[in-house]
Order: C-alpha cells, then structure tokens, then sequence
C-alpha cells in the first residue's frame, strides 16, 4: 500500500514529473506517427506544453538539472518533429 503524505510526489520529484511527462509526449508522438490526423499531433503539443510546465518546476525545484537538462533538448527534439508533421499534414 502506497504511504500517504501531506505533500504530493509532484512536489517532491518535479525532474521525475518532467521525464514523466516527456515520455507521455514521446508516446504521443509516436501515436501521431502511426495515425497522422490533426487531432492526434494536438493532443501531442498539449502534452508537450504540461511537459513544459513540468520542465519549469523542475528547473525552480533545482536538483537533478543535467537530467532536466537532457530531457528538454529531447522534448525540443519532440517537438520540431510534431510540426514537421503538423505541416505536412495541412498540405494534404
């Protein structure tokens, strides 16, 4: 059974909710790959803007910043391809 504190493990670990967050957006992404429609590359930029929300806690909370660090050049990466596939998608 999971313990129960008086603050969340999102407060606790903000880099673990960024890599989190930046493996939800790579699995999206992926998704987006398989089944190239608008509405699937949207769902991969809303969570590519929680992992950037997550990615600025993490950067505030300040421990784990070479892993933070990583994390958000892959996301970046991420990133530029969904709009790669957001414009080729508007072209057809």
């Amino acid at each position: 059974m999971a313990k129960h504190s008086d603050t969340s493990w999102k407060q606790d670990h903000p880099s673990t909710l960024f890599s989190n967050s930046v493996q939800k957006a790579e699995r999206l992404l992926k998704h987006a790959k398989s089944h190239p429609e608008e509405i699937a590359i949207e769902h991969a930029f809303d969570q590519i803007k929680h992992a950037e929300n997550a990615r600025y806690n993490a950067e505030q909370y300040g421990e784990h910043l070479d892993t933070v660090q990583q994390n958000n050049e892959y996301l970046e990466q991420i990133k530029q391809q969904l709009h790669n596939m957001k414009e080729q998608v508007k072209k057809q």
